[in-house]
């Protein structure tokens, strides 16, 4: 069973997305599209800060990275909407704070106020939905009038178009539209490898991530298998596998079993209990032999 679960080495969380800005390039571009107005920044400006192992189920965030050690911003991309991306933006941030903190070696009991970065919170969604809220904040949507010492704010991206309307959509509006290539070719082909390829080829075509898809094509392949077969996807697709070789075991013994009856029964030449029990004649001489072999 391990073997035929291998490939379980992502979840859906580990997407194109996270590998996509894993590169400096990438990332560049999506802080660009989030901060225009910075044209100074660069590749060596920004420090990736994505966190592992928020929780003790293994949750982490998609990606976090630090702007010249002084802005903290931290991005999901969302797919089936859900109010507790909140809440995970809010851990996601906590972690990412104590991390930076340690990293900075603030003491949190001294007098000195410690250095807090500003920070961001981003959701890319990527499905379909009529309500789409620019921000959604913690207080509003889980306390509504209570009073709450606690808020946190997420601003949700739909897909941005780049102010140079000539040069296309930013990279941010790339993945949306290459998310949703995907989610038309899981529509027609089905959840199979061929979704992926088409997907692959026709946003090479398009230009949407053309530059990414053409450097890593065979990591971006593996990725999206991986979010295709994911660990409960695998581990279904299994059980039905060993259910279906057990019930094909079934009626290959039930098979044996009734060739059994004939040849003790003596009447049908071997030609017609093969053609009678679909299987071949040989396979009738063999269970022959075996039953005078233990006579």
């Amino acid at each position: 069973m391990a073997d035929d679960l291998k490939t379980a080495k992502h979840t859906a969380k580990d997407s194109v997305f996270a590998d996509l800005f894993q590169d400096k390039k990438y990332l560049l571009q999506l802080y660009q599209a989030l901060h225009p107005e910075d044209t100074k920044a660069t590749e060596d400006s920004l420090m990736n800060v994505t966190i592992h192992n928020v929780l003790l189920n293994g949750q982490y965030n998609d990606l976090g990275f630090l702007v010249n050690n002084k802005l903290l911003i931290l991005a999901e991309a969302q797919n089936t909407w859900t109010m507790n991306i909140i809440v995970r933006a809010l851990l996601y941030l906590v972690q990412t704070i104590q991390e930076y903190l340690i990293s900075e070696g603030a003491d949190l009991y001294g007098s000195k106020k410690v250095p807090l970065p500003e920070t961001e919170l981003y959701v890319i969604f990527t499905g379909e939905r009529v309500h789409k809220p620019d921000t959604v904040t913690l207080k509003e949507e889980f306390y509504k009038k209570k009073t709450s010492a606690l808020d946190v704010t997420v601003k949700v991206l739909y897909g941005t178009v780049h102010p140079d309307k000539t040069k296309g959509e930013d990279i941010i509006g790339q993945y949306v539209a290459f998310t949703k290539v995907f989610n038309e070719q899981v529509h027609i082909i089905g959840w199979t490898r061929e979704a992926v390829v088409e997907t692959i080829r026709i946003c090479k075509n398009r230009d949407i991530l053309k530059d990414y898809l053409i450097s890593r094509e065979k990591e971006a392949m593996t990725i999206m298998l991986d979010i295709l077969y994911d660990p409960d996807t695998i581990l279904k697709n299994h059980i039905a596998s060993e259910k279906k070789i057990a019930a094909e075991e079934a009626r290959e013994e039930a098979r044996e079993a009734a060739v059994r009856r004939m040849l003790r029964d003596g009447k049908l030449p071997h030609e017609d209990i093969a053609l009678y029990e679909d299987v071949p004649v040989e396979k009738v001489r063999e269970i022959e032999d075996k039953m005078l072999a233990n006579v």
